[in-house]
């Protein structure tokens, strides 16, 4: 069995070998890479003899998938899978599980990070040190008595409800599925958007969610409020925010994701009422060891006949047994 780490994982390459080691033994054949490479020529080289890949978040698609005959299992050490071609793997019996969990107290952080450089105004009390000025003209604002929204409770949305409920705010949430959580009123979408100060998005990408909150959800928010997008880009239609942050129709928005990454619309770095980051939520040291952790559990766990957690497709192994 011929096992190849398509990237570093932000780990570096002998820490990740020993990682993959501890967990292993001699059981596959590794290969690392200590670059990361996402055009598909230098992918299908890379993966073309494995059995076994892991990637975190570029696009590996059917062209790349199709080349390689002897592939098994693909191990996505990241929370979403749109970039992989789920449906391909599927009709090829090719199993797929994602690495959810490793990031969930790095992006909460940051969500708070974002929250309160927004509410403090950080990035511009930083400028005006630097050039000499004063804390005059940035009066902020706390966090405490102020109504925080979660759309999507899953485990980081979760933790963030929680949070803001330490911080002193009023929580609302949304979601498909309720929860019973102490200090958590759980309230439709519209009245979320209308009622909170905060609006925090953790939903994955889907074709239900893609572009949830346009120009209507956008409407509906306080003139006073903030967006804080950490969950996927296409989540929210880019042009109706950026729309309604010329307009100050919301206060601000902070993001680290976007429809289009790395790159990202000119337009956010021209306005002054946006924060940005370069999809850096999970970009903790903790958090990306226990990425390479996580995906060398779900290998072993694939090597020794269990089915690997966060299995996405349970029907390619019937497939390969058939």
């Amino acid at each position: 069995m011929k096992l190849v780490f398509l990237e570093p994982l932000g780990v570096p390459g002998d820490k990740l070998m020993a990682m993959a080691r501890e967990k292993l033994g001699d059981r596959v054949e590794i290969t690392t890479y200590d670059n990361r490479a996402e055009d598909a020529p230098t992918l299908i080289e890379r993966s073309r003899d494995a059995d076994l890949v892991v990637l975190s978040n570029f696009a590996y698609r059917e062209e790349v998938i199709s080349q390689c005959p002897n592939l098994k299992m693909i191990c996505v050490a990241f929370t979403g899978v749109d970039h992989v071609d789920v449906e391909y793997c599927r009709k090829r019996g090719i199993t797929v599980c994602n690495c959810a969990g490793y990031s969930t107290v790095a992006v909460a952080d940051l969500v708070f990070g974002l929250v309160i450089a927004l509410g403090r105004r950080l990035i511009a009390c930083d400028k005006a040190v630097r050039e000499g000025g004063t804390k005059n003209g940035l009066i902020g604002w706390e966090l405490e008595g102020r109504t925080f929204g979660v759309v999507g409770t899953g485990a980081i949305g979760l933790r963030v409800a929680r949070i803001a409920a330490a911080f002193g705010c009023r929580v609302l949430a949304y979601s498909r599925t309720k929860k019973q959580v102490e200090g958590v009123e759980y309230v439709d979408l519209d009245t979320l958007l209308r009622e909170s100060d905060i609006v925090s998005l953790h939903v994955p990408q889907t074709p239900a969610t893609i572009g949830m909150i346009g120009q209507w959800e956008l409407s509906l928010m306080k003139p006073t409020a903030v967006l804080i997008n950490t969950a996927r880009g296409p989540v929210v239609d880019e042009d109706a925010l950026i729309e309604a942050l010329r307009a100050h129709r919301i206060a601000g928005a902070a993001l680290d994701v976007f429809a289009s990454e790395p790159d990202i619309n000119p337009a956010f770095a021209a306005l002054d009422n946006v924060l940005l980051t370069p999809h850096a939520g999970s970009n903790t040291l903790h958090a990306r060891n226990e990425m390479a952790r996580a995906a060398s559990r779900r290998i072993l766990d694939r090597l020794a006949g269990r089915i690997p957690q966060n299995l996405l497709n349970p029907e390619a192994l019937a497939h390969e047994k058939a």
